[in-house]
């Protein structure tokens, strides 16, 4: 399993100097790259390396770095034509897939770029690595980390490192190779319900509230609006600083509802059962103060966070048909729009069966895990 391990650079003023000039030479000989790409229609690594390779040097970049630059260029036109075959960019004719389709891919002046071990060397033990950049191997760099993230380099390093500059500090983002570990048997599953008033709600009742995120999040957006219609340059600084607070803050958010829910699952030797939520944002049928949570929040990207940690912890994730796991009653199987008579209330029209509407959900999700896992790891059986 491949997972990337950020590390902070703290370069000297004139490490710095040098470390920006060779990012602004990379993406500037990448714009020309994909210029020559999106004319020549030239998109693979190896046909787009030959085809800029010689131009790419005669712009200063060493052999290594402008292999690098060429490969960056094919891997975003890779990107841009798998985003279009998924409908991430609209449909065919749509104003914004015209536009995206009709140039080029251009990039940042100070978007990352890949390093491998032929320009770029850690020294571990002194935590420092050397770079190459414009003006030749920078001298050795301090970096900082935490003691978990060194253990991880140190054991796992593989392959490139991308190097990045953002909001005036520098970073190195490593890649990872770690062994996968077999998934374990599981004995039962934990169900998992993502949701608005409360963002996660598992089988055995917890439940993560997403009151505080709300209001968190509505005091952001009211401030960023108020920053917004101000304009001035004090304004536009501060929504500068804040622009990426609240991806940190879900993002954060996330990580300790999937760690928490990971760590149940271990504990008890339970596998976690999810529901697969593909086109979520198209089937759901919201009032208007729910939309913008709905849309905003990241909820794929909390079950990305559940899924990589269960996979480090060998426990085995599987994701289910959500329809009717809010309707059905767990306990009898009755599915009725009835049986819910509010957001927060179950009561089954049936049995008169009763529980909280997220737990009931979350286990008829569990229950369904095990039917999938069933199917899935043994499709003989089922």
């Amino acid at each position: 399993m491949k997972i990337v391990v950020q590390v902070r650079l703290f370069p000297d003023a004139a490490q710095q100097v040098a470390l920006q000039a060779t990012l602004k030479l990379c993406n500037e000989a990448a714009n020309v790259a994909s210029e020559l790409a999106y004319q020549r229609g030239v998109f693979g690594k190896q046909s787009l390396q030959r085809l800029t390779y010689g131009q790419l040097k005669d712009m200063g970049l060493s052999a290594q770095p402008a292999i690098h630059v060429a490969r960056k260029v094919s891997g975003a036109y890779a990107a841009l034509k798998a985003n279009i075959a998924a409908g991430h960019l609209g449909k065919p004719g749509s104003p914004r897939r015209r536009a995206v389709e009709g140039r080029p891919v251009r990039f940042r002046r100070a978007a990352a770029q890949p390093f491998d071990d032929r320009c770029l060397s850690w020294q571990l033990a002194a935590r420092t690595v050397s770079i190459w950049t414009v003006n030749g191997r920078s001298g050795p760099i301090r970096f900082s980390c935490s003691e978990a993230q060194y253990a991880t380099l140190a054991r796992y390093r593989q392959g490139e490192s991308d190097l990045v500059h953002r909001d005036g500090m520098w970073f190195l983002y490593a890649t990872c190779d770690i062994p996968d570990t077999p998934t374990r048997q599981p004995d039962g599953f934990l169900g998992v319900d993502l949701g608005i008033a409360n963002l996660a709600s598992d089988s055995d009742g917890r439940r993560h509230s997403g009151k505080a995120v709300n209001r968190a999040r509505h005091r952001d957006q009211r401030l960023r609006t108020k920053l917004q219609a101000l304009g001035t340059k004090s304004a536009k600084r501060l929504l500068k600083k804040r622009r990426r607070k609240e991806s940190r803050f879900a993002a954060d958010v996330n990580h300790r509802i999937a760690k928490t829910i990971v760590t149940e699952a271990e504990r008890t030797g339970r596998g976690i059962a999810l529901e697969d939520l593909g086109g979520i944002r198209d089937r759901v049928r919201l009032r208007r103060p729910q939309r913008v949570t709905l849309h905003s929040w990241a909820f794929a990207q909390l079950g990305q966070y559940i899924a990589y940690k269960a996979k480090r912890a060998a426990v085995a994730v599987v994701h289910v048909n959500p329809a009717y796991t809010s309707q059905q009653c767990s306990a009898c199987g009755h599915i009725a729009k009835a049986n819910r008579p509010n957001q927060s209330t179950f009561r089954c029209r049936s049995c008169g069966f009763a529980e909280h509407a997220d737990r009931n959900a979350a286990c008829n999700i569990a229950a369904r895990g095990v039917t999938r896992w069933v199917s899935v790891s043994m499709p003989n059986a089922a």
